[in-house]
């Protein structure tokens, strides 16, 4: 048998080398771990977020039936106690008929005695004013502000020039607020209208929802639904505790500082305390102007360290004790969602963010419980 006097070149095996060769023979750069990894949590993500972007879309276009839902299931959550408890004594229509009378007849008693105190209070508040304007400017027109004397005497006379060119503006706007408040009267009725009927029968509801589902699905959405629900009524129980305990000191603190309108004030701090972080301190700035326009700067001082005060209460104190049977987010969470749910959606958006996120990571960690149990 002849050989050949060269020897033959090696032959490629046909399986997967370990550098990693295509089809040209050009060796194919390998990706790592980390990227990859990163690379399929990017899409999942994207894939999220465009379809978190169609629901709120979608919420946009009916965002009055949503905010009437809310409100429902926050009254729901606030009155359904009351009336499981009425229901030893009495029927359960007659139950939850006197829980919403009974609160409707405390929201509308609170509204009347602060309209009650403004009235009351309204003669002395212009003086009050006046005079504690006349000390503000003559308060900058010292160093180091230096604003030139008389500048704003003439401030009053170009305001009504100003409204007097822009009748028309003043008019139309003045239409809107009236068509808005008829929104308002609609939602505040469409969620009255939802409550009553989820305090009493919410459960049967929730059941024979589950029920119209498919049999594989239907643990799971049951499960999910009862986490969301104790979440949700366990966050509306803390912010309204909050916000009661939170207005209680705003109002005796301004009561013994002599500060006018000191309910109309403890009111707004008890509706700002729904927005986490940013709500207490706006409503107590408004107290702090109140108090410099009438009683000067020394009060005004003890109302900024009020803010303060308060503030330290309700981070250190309130949050943490009395959130403690709702799901306990981190501040960073909660000041991201708000601010993401005031661009999405305004006041609205900053009051809703917060529950929201607390409900989606209850739900998670339901879930995670469900998939674990053997």
């Amino acid at each position: 048998m002849r050989m050949s006097s060269h020897s033959d070149p090696p032959v490629p095996p046909t399986g997967r080398t370990g550098g990693g060769t295509g089809g040209s023979g050009v060796a194919q750069p390998r990706v790592p771990g980390l990227l990859r990894l990163a690379a399929a949590y990017a899409w999942r993500l994207i894939a999220v977020g465009v379809v978190v972007q169609a629901v709120f879309s979608v919420l946009g276009q009916f965002h009055r039936i949503t905010v009437a839902v809310f409100l429902g299931l926050v009254v729901t959550a606030v009155l359904r106690p009351v009336a499981d408890l009425l229901a030893r004594l009495l029927p359960r229509p007659l139950a939850v008929a006197v829980a919403l009378v009974a609160g409707t007849a405390l929201v509308l008693g609170v509204l009347a005695l602060v309209g009650e105190t403004v009235a009351g209070q309204r003669a002395g508040l212009e003086e009050e004013f006046v005079s504690g304007i006349d000390r503000i400017e003559h308060r900058l027109e010292r160093p180091p502000f230096r604003l030139a004397p008389g500048a704003l005497d003439d401030v009053q006379s170009r305001l009504g020039k100003l409204l007097s060119s822009h009748r028309s503006t003043v008019i139309s706007t003045a239409l809107s607020g009236a068509s808005r408040l008829l929104e308002v009267l609609t939602v505040l009725a469409l969620a009255v209208f939802c409550a009553v009927f989820f305090t009493h029968s919410g459960d049967r509801q929730w059941r024979w929802f589950c029920a119209q589902l498919p049999s594989a699905g239907r643990e799971r959405v049951s499960v999910a639904g009862g986490a969301a629900w104790r979440t949700f009524t366990g966050y509306t129980h803390g912010i309204l505790l909050v916000a009661a305990t939170n207005a209680v000191l705003v109002g005796i603190a301004l009561a013994a500082l002599r500060v006018p309108l000191a309910v109309p004030l403890a009111l707004l701090e008890f509706f700002a305390a729904f927005i986490p972080l940013i709500g207490s301190p706006i409503a107590l700035a408004v107290a702090a102007v109140v108090a410099l326009a009438s009683k000067g700067v020394l009060t005004a001082v003890l109302v900024v360290v009020l803010i303060v005060v308060i503030g330290q209460i309700e981070g250190h104190v309130l949050h943490p004790v009395v959130m403690s049977w709702a799901v306990r987010l981190h501040p960073v969470v909660v000041a991201l969602s708000v601010v993401g749910g005031a661009v999405a959606a305004g006041v609205v958006g900053a009051v809703v963010a917060v529950p929201l996120v607390a409900v989606a990571w209850s739900v998670l960690q339901a879930l995670r419980e469900l998939r674990a149990d053997p």
